[in-house]
């Protein structure tokens, strides 16, 4: 890199709070509406709705680059990196949701994905000296994984009602999401519409070959007829959100930008509510809230600053 695009780098101003929150809002409501429709596209395969969700996600984001007069051909320094976030950020995250949803509600499905923040912060605080946590975001780590504890540890006592592999595997969706976010940290030098574009190809063909493999090429028969939901899910509450945090994550570092998981499941169980009729117990508001405020205290303390 020149000294002169160095220069450039280092003297990029700190994003503004109205820049962030209005980021976040849009990120968040379009990824909170994801659960949604993936509820609405049936009972698909989650290979197969894996597979449909980043092949509808490329296609898109190959459109706008195309239209851009950019090539949608990988260098062969990206190549690593989109085959990580496409699996980390992409393919593994999508079946790991999409099977978890059929066996719980999508409302405390997305409040144990809200814990993804967290994993962050702990992450973040491992791996990046400016990144360190404060004592205000300690305690919201303890706090965050003591609505957690709510949410998911009564599926281990018996006749609870509560699905424990649902649980476990959306847990597992948020850990995979929150290790992507932390590798973009690690990126330098990388156009982040580039990595969003390079995540949502890797993602698409992995799935797609892995749906083939696990659920065989009748699995994709009833695609036609969730079209509709299909393509909102693949461009609307997929590649659009995910081009956007690209951005967010390199502006305000990756515990920050990780605040969309501490709103998309507002958003989620208002339309979950709203439009699947599914209710949300007390258990659920508790945890969710516990979460939340532990989420709250980890992404909202200190100054915004810019990152190197």
């Amino acid at each position: 890199m020149s000294s002169q695009n160095a220069g450039a780098i280092a003297s990029t101003p700190a994003p503004s709070a109205a820049f962030v929150l209005s980021n976040l809002l849009v990120c968040s409501f379009l990824w909170g509406s994801s659960l949604l429709l993936v509820k609405l596209s049936g009972n698909l395969s989650p290979f197969v709705l894996a597979a449909m969700r980043g092949l509808i996600g490329a296609a898109t984001l190959s459109l706008w680059f195309s239209l851009q007069g950019k090539s949608i051909l990988p260098q062969r320094h990206e190549w690593r990196i989109w085959a990580v976030l496409g699996t980390l950020n992409g393919w593994l995250p999508n079946v790991l949701l999409a099977y978890a949803l059929t066996q719980i509600s999508t409302a405390p499905a997305a409040m144990i994905q809200a814990s993804s923040p967290l994993i962050v912060a702990v992450l973040s605080h491992l791996l990046f000296a400016d990144e360190r946590l404060t004592p205000q975001r300690f305690v919201g780590v303890l706090i965050g994984f003591l609505g957690m504890g709510i949410l998911i540890g009564p599926a281990a006592l018996p006749d609870s009602g509560i699905n424990a592999t649902g649980a476990l595997l959306m847990a597992a969706a948020a850990f995979s999401y929150a290790t992507a976010n932390v590798f973009v940290r690690t990126v330098k030098q990388a156009d982040p519409a580039r990595m969003a574009l390079g995540q949502q190809i890797c993602s698409g063909f992995a799935a797609t070959l892995l749906a083939l493999v696990v659920a065989g090429p009748q699995a994709f028969a009833p695609v036609p007829s969730r079209l509709g939901p299909l393509l909102a899910l693949g461009a609307l509450s997929t590649a659009l959100p995910i081009l956007l945090f690209m951005h967010l994550i390199r502006r305000i570092g990756p515990t920050r930008a990780s605040m969309v998981g501490y709103l998309a499941p507002v958003w989620t169980t208002i339309m979950a509510v709203l439009f699947l009729d599914e209710s949300v117990g007390l258990r659920e508001l508790a945890g969710g809230a516990v979460v939340l405020t532990g989420v709250a205290l980890v992404s909202l303390s200190g100054r915004l600053k810019p990152v190197r």
